[in-house]
């Protein structure tokens, strides 16, 4: 059984589960960024981290759906929310910077690459059970060259 006491020890508050695992969510996306083959471009080896992911270990697909739920019915966790991801902006450009790509370029396809995440992971959540995030990944990229070839 969990106590209050010791809820409080590993939370500062209720809203503090949600986004409990945002550092470590950070530095697997930074470090699988900078690790990913020397041949990708940029925003290849951003979108390679983020089919990298295990979705699923994260939390079961209708846990995170369910999440997400409540982080939309809620300013105050919709603000936290995209706190998080300007800091995986961040991520994502640091590990472009390990890898020698030039700061201003790392950071254009770091905010393009996390539009690619966020988009993603809502089409994720709202696909079959069987759908991969590598395709989906794909289909939004095929998405995203239409509109900017367009």
């Amino acid at each position: 059984m969990l106590t209050t006491r010791t809820f409080f020890r590993h939370f500062t508050d209720k809203r503090d589960v949600l986004f409990a695992d945002t550092e470590q969510h950070e530095r697997q996306l930074s470090d699988a960024t900078a690790g990913a083959p020397a041949e990708l471009a940029p925003l290849d080896a951003i979108t390679a981290a983020i089919a990298g992911l295990d979705w699923r270990e994260i939390a079961p697909r209708a846990v995170q759906r369910q999440r997400q739920m409540v982080i939309a019915a809620s300013p105050e966790l919709t603000e936290r929310e995209l706190i998080k991801l300007n800091a995986l902006t961040a991520a994502f450009a640091n590990g472009l910077q390990r890898r020698g790509t030039e700061e201003a370029t790392a950071l254009l396809a770091a905010q393009t690459g996390l539009t690619v995440y966020r988009t993603a992971y809502r089409r994720w959540l709202d696909a079959d059970t069987e759908t991969e995030i590598a395709h989906i990944i794909d289909a939004v990229l095929a998405d995203l060259r239409a509109i900017v070839t367009a």
